[in-house]
This record gives C-alpha cells, structure tokens and sequence, in this order.
C-alpha cells in the first residue's frame, strides 16, 4: 500500500473530527468549501468546528457541521472588547484541552491563511490525545502534526485563492467533493425580519435595491465613506433602485459619512446599519441587485448566495478575492502592494483612494440584470447549531 492510500485509509476511519479555524468571518466563509469535502468525504463522522467568536457567528448557516466551539486563541489578532473579557493566559487554553480531550476527537484538521502557524492548535490538539493532526506548516513540526503539507506560499501576484488552499490541505489526506462554492444557507424566519426592518426603515419592497457596505476591519481595506455614498446616489439616479445600507453598529459613524455624501444627507435612501443579524445580511444581499462593500464578510457572503458584487478590493493581500462569484474586482496597482497591513504603511492609500466612483457606479452597471419589481426573497431553510464558548 502507498503511503498516500495509507494516509486516506487513516483518515476515512476517523468517526469524531475537529476543523479549526480561529481568525475572522471571511476567512471562515472562505474554508467552507473544504469543510464540505470533509462532509462528503466523512458522511457518517460527526465533525466540530472551533472557531473564534465571530467566526461562531456563522454557525447556525453552515449544516455541513454539527457542532460549534467557540474560543477565541491568543496567538490569533483579538478585538480589544475580546481581550478585555479574556481569562488570564493558559487557563483558558488548559479549560480547551480538557474540553476536546473529553470529546475523543479521531482527527483535527488545523486552517490556516499562509501568514500564520498552525503550531499553537497542534500542541493543543496533540494535548487533548487527537491522534491524526493535519495542518501546513513551514516548518518541522515533528510530532505536533501526524500529517503536513509543507507551507512555501508568501503573498504574491498569483497566488492560490486561500478557498483553494483549504481544499488542497484536505485534498492532500484524500478527503475531496465535488461541489467547491463557499457555503452559506439562512432561514426563511431570518428573510422575513429582514423585510420587516426594511419596511420600518423607510424601504419600498415592490422596488429593486442595491446594498452599500462602507465598513471593514482594517482601515487599510476601507474605501472611503464618502466615495459610498457619492457611488450610491450616481447608481441611484441611473437606475432608480434603492440605495440600502448596512454595517454593524460600530461602523454606524461610516453609514452617516456615506449618507451625507448623498443628496439631501441621503434622505432618499435606507439605512439597516446596526439593525441586522447575520442571516438578515445575508437575506438583504441575496435580493439585491448588487452590493458595493470593500474587501470583508459581505464580499463573501455574495460570493456564497451567487449575488453580484463590487469589492473595493485594498492590495494588502491578493487571496482573499471574491471565490467563483459574479465580481467585479476594483483597485488601483501599487508597488507597496501586499503589505498585509491594518492601516496603509505608505499613508496614501493609492490602492483605494485612486478608484473614482465613478469606475464603481460602472462596474455596479455591468453586473445588474433586468431590474425586478419585487427583489426580496426567502432562503433555503437551515437548522441552527447551538454555540459553546470556551475561555
């Protein structure tokens, strides 16, 4: 037998398996394709994904899992309300082990974006007694991975898309499937209170919408305000749809920028900032005719429900594109590019601040089909799964 074919007989075998990825949403959205490999490959195994708080988030939109663990790893960037709640180091971490030694994991399969170590997760993998660790690694991990794949990527002009990374990572102990979009799945409930605040927001839901998402974590990855907004009233007035927009309740101050760029402050258009649940995002999106947001969760939310969208995509890092989507990808080249940055180490920002809104209002127009008179619809029905926060 091959020590490849040994290697898949291992791992067809395993009944319990951790997938553990710990950064932020997006990221997560974007290794769905690969849990889904583990699914497909693994029908009958019962599979827990250990992810960071926000990534939790996602838990009940993705069925392929069966139950989710939220913890929030120190040797992963944390917000401040994060750090602020933690317990002190190693306790948390300790409490985790005793947690998935209690489990009886088979196999954990560790994600990571190639400008991190997985090694932090194997050592506490190989703590709890998971006896099959698969991860990349740059360097020799030695006994903390059973299996690894040997991480040579550095950010670069052409550089696999980080969905394909996570699909070669399972792919490399034989666990494959057929279908490779990101996945995403709401409840019709969800649909239905996103109407609601739509309506309570001053929204007309016989007509055709686009959505405008300013926000992003990074400073270095947001757009403009303002440029939004001038975006959205020049889209507003050569189509006639609705300029909605949305953000969580801390990027409220960039939807009032955005609006006041607007005509009137914006008085025409609807604001949901702050008002929206995941699946009601997601909802909100899956009916528009087009959404504008910068390179964050939104931009892969599209991605998953097939609905078009215009990313003001920074160059800090080139693999986080939107994946298999009707996309429209907008930047201005830069020789500072993939600096991985939170804030522009240059101060100008020319990988944004050159994009007129013009191009964007452009590229927003080439997406849209026939403008339907009642755009809102409701989602494949999904089953929650509960969340358990750990540290």
């Amino acid at each position: 037998m091959t020590a490849a074919c040994e290697r898949q007989r291992r791992w067809q075998s395993a009944k319990r398996v951790l997938a553990i990825r710990l950064d932020n949403l997006g990221d997560l959205l974007m290794t769905t394709p690969a849990l889904v490999a583990l699914r497909a490959s693994l029908p009958q195994a019962r599979i827990t994904l250990l992810a960071s708080r926000a990534g939790a988030a996602l838990a009940s939109h993705v069925p392929v899992v069966d139950e989710v663990l939220a913890f929030d790893a120190p040797w992963v960037k944390r917000p401040a309300g994060v750090l602020e709640q933690a317990l002190p180091l190693g306790q948390a971490e300790g409490e985790l082990v005793q947690r998935l030694a209690a489990q009886r994991f088979d196999a954990a399969v560790i994600f990571t974006v190639c400008t991190q170590t997985a090694l932090p997760a194997a050592l506490l993998c190989l703590q709890a007694g998971i006896p099959l660790r698969l991860a990349y690694s740059r360097e020799n991990p030695y006994e903390l991975l059973t299996d690894w794949v040997h991480d040579t990527e550095v950010p670069a002009d052409g550089m696999r898309h980080e969905a394909q990374r996570q699909l070669d990572l399972v792919h490399h102990v034989g666990l494959q499937a057929d279908a490779q979009r990101l996945l995403f799945r709401y409840r019709v409930e969800e649909a239905l209170d996103m109407r609601h605040k739509f309506e309570r927001a001053g929204g007309d839901l016989t007509r055709p919408y686009f959505v405008v998402h300013p926000g992003a974590t990074a400073a270095s990855r947001r757009w403009p305000a303002e440029r939004f907004g001038q975006a959205a009233q020049a889209l507003v007035d050569a189509t006639g749809c609705q300029a909605v927009f949305s953000g969580g309740a801390d990027e409220e101050p960039l939807v009032r920028q955005a609006l006041a760029a607007m005509r009137d402050g914006g008085t025409g258009a609807v604001s949901l900032a702050g008002q929206l649940a995941l699946g009601e995002l997601a909802s909100l999106i899956a009916g528009a005719q087009v959404t504008l947001c910068n390179n964050s969760a939104p931009a892969h939310l599209a991605a998953a429900l097939d609905a078009p969208v215009v990313v003001l995509y920074a160059l800090t890092n080139p693999q986080h594109t939107p994946w298999q989507a009707r996309s429209r990808v907008l930047n201005h080249p830069v020789p500072c590019r993939h600096c991985l940055k939170s804030v522009c180490p240059e101060r100008h920002h020319d990988c944004l601040e050159r994009v007129a809104p013009q191009d964007v209002v452009q590229a927003a127009l080439e997406l849209m089909g026939p403008l339907p008179g009642v755009p809102l619809h409701p989602a494949s029905p999904c089953i929650p799964h509960p969340i358990t926060v750990l540290g």
